[in-house]
């Protein structure tokens, strides 16, 4: 089974045990913003939902975004990064994902750099 599957079979359960009873797609649609038909196709993994539709749904659920993902706990330091970035347009996610490869390239030079000294000490 693949997590596409693992994610759809979660969003099916969820929605089918909300409140004990459950909600209609089409409540679940209206709740996220977007189609019945689009609920419909989550729950069957013909849609796979954005990271931002499931942080959308873990909010409606009040569950965890790693209810999406069983025996994928993520760290603290990850679930951190997601809180703060789930409510991050296109555009500033893309910024913010530059800066962060801005970063790791500067550590990665600044380490060879200090080797490159050690070296010729």
């Amino acid at each position: 089974m693949n997590i596409y599957h693992i994610i759809a079979a979660k969003i099916r359960d969820l929605r089918t045990h909300h409140h004990g009873k459950g909600i209609s797609q089409d409540a679940l649609a209206e709740a996220m913003g977007t189609t019945p038909n689009t609920i419909s196709r989550w729950e069957t993994a013909t849609y796979k939902p954005s990271v931002e539709d499931l942080e959308k749904m873990a909010c409606f659920f009040g569950v965890p975004l790693s209810v999406f993902f069983p025996g994928v706990e993520p760290t603290a330091r990850v679930q951190a990064l997601l809180s703060a970035t789930g409510d991050l347009d296109d555009s500033d996610f893309d910024e913010l994902t530059r800066y962060a490869q801005f970063r790791k390239a500067r550590k990665t030079i600044e380490a060879a750099k200090a080797t490159k000294r050690k070296k010729h000490v």
